[in-house]
């Protein structure tokens, strides 16, 4: 069923909407943010070297004090954020499904599950093979690792969730308690039946319930443009409390797992421009240079719902995808689309076996891949959930837990390689589905 006139010409502005709130974002691009970000992250590392173990220029606690301070306009920045992640994600993906017609969705939404589910399993296949091969966990001292396990104290209760129980956790049983909760998966659900619900209706309510969403995805991009302004401040003060509290040496111990990690996020990121350059019109090199921006902002802030009015714009105004898709897909993808996640929890599971000296049969390999699509799907798109998430994954294998306290160190330093990925996979999608579509509709 193809949405009628009457709808049409009220959807006929949603993505002009945000594309105008989403200009200032382009203006502060414009203005060398990208550049203010980066000499923030210079400075962060150099002012956390100074207050860490490595050079002692004052005293632990007097560095804690001072990093916590420095870290506030940071801590600010990722609350914000979170606070207006929710109503955008609820508005943009509704609008986003009245902004197609039935028939459309049925494929593209099966389509890009499948998509999604490909994606996630090459990624954790890479992950696998790649710390098999390299086998990272053979360079660390499990003995002389320091590992703390009361750092990790609050990842216990993910272990108690069995696959069967998280897929079935997927639908909300109530969702303004998985809004008031932060359960991404479960509001991106409601949104969708929300949508398809919202095609059935017709006349003044169906124009007044889109409306008063587009006001909120107005009112979102507005709050948006307030909070790029603390970006530069934020990655400064973040990276800084972080380097101070890990020093040169925890990198050093841990250099070849982080150069695994590393090495899987780009070779995962060249199987993205294979994609783009078998199935999509732009080309590969042009590509690049589209998302570098979003790719930027993803690792300044480790969210992926962070760079979501970003992502909106560039798919939109670069990669010439259709509002429809875009605003269907980039919020989707934002949420259930984490394949650098997957791929970076594949890698820490080997790696935390190999230290242990744990052998992983086949079957326990397969275990992880299942696990861990399933555990990406579920997570939210927020920064340092990677983490928590990677506790249930090693419980399912015998892996000890408490290993994640050696990777804990330098995980916020993977943590924004493996977001600008994720981003990356959710442009990716829809260039991918936007090439679907424009088939699809020469075919009709």
């Amino acid at each position: 069923m193809i949405i009628d006139d009457n709808k049409k010409g009220y959807i006929h502005g949603i993505s002009s909407d945000l594309k105008n709130e989403a200009h200032h974002i382009k203006r502060l691009l414009e203005t060398k943010l990208w550049l203010q970000i980066v000499i923030g992250l210079v400075l962060g590392l150099a002012v956390g070297l100074a207050f860490g173990p490595d050079f002692n220029l004052v005293s632990h606690d007097m560095a804690a004090t001072i990093t916590d301070w420095l870290a506030l306009p940071g801590n600010i920045f990722l609350q914000g954020l979170k606070m207006i992640m929710i109503p955008l994600v609820f508005s943009s993906i509704i609008l986003g499904i009245v902004s197609n017609n039935s028939d459309f969705l049925k494929k593209m939404g099966g389509q890009l599950i499948v998509y999604f589910l490909f994606t996630t399993t090459v990624a954790i296949s890479i992950g696998l093979i790649l710390t098999t091969l390299i086998s990272p966990g053979s360079f660390v001292d499990v003995g002389s690792s320091g590992i703390d396990t009361a750092s990790i104290a609050t990842t216990s209760s993910v272990s108690s969730r069995t696959v069967p129980e998280m897929i079935a956790g997927v639908v909300p049983s109530n969702p303004f308690a998985a809004m008031s909760s932060g359960e991404m998966l479960g509001i991106v659900i409601f949104s969708i039946i929300t949508g398809l619900g919202l095609l059935s209706v017709t006349g003044d309510k169906f124009t007044a319930t889109t409306n008063i969403l587009k006001s909120v995805q107005e009112v979102s991009m507005r709050i948006v443009k307030w909070i790029m302004h603390l970006a530069p401040l934020a990655v400064f003060g973040l990276i800084a409390q972080v380097t101070s509290k890990i020093g040169i040496s925890a990198f050093m111990g841990l250099g070849a797992y982080v150069l695994t990690v590393i090495l899987g996020l780009f070779v995962l990121y060249l199987f993205y421009l294979l994609l783009i350059g078998i199935f999509s019109k732009i080309k590969v090199k042009n590509f690049m240079s589209y998302v570098r921006d979003a790719q930027l902002l993803a690792f300044s802030t480790s969210s992926s719902a962070a760079v979501m009015p970003l992502s909106l714009k560039t798919a939109e105004e670069k990669l010439k995808v259709r509002p429809s898709i875009a605003g269907f897909v980039i919020p989707i993808g934002a949420t259930i689309n984490m394949d650098g996640t997957a791929l970076y929890q594949s890698v820490a599971a080997v790696f935390l076996a190999q230290v242990y000296g744990i052998e992983l049969s086949l079957f326990a390999m397969l275990i992880i891949v299942v696990t861990t699509v399933a555990a990406s799907v579920g997570a939210p798109s927020v920064p340092g959930v990677g983490i928590v998430v990677l506790a249930g994954i090693l419980t399912s294998v015998g892996i000890p837990a408490a290993g994640i306290g050696l990777i804990l160190g330098v995980d916020r330093i993977l943590d924004m390689c493996r977001t600008s990925i994720n981003v990356t996979g959710d442009l990716t999608a829809c260039s991918f589905f936007n090439a679907r579509a424009a088939k699809m509709l020469k075919e009709n």
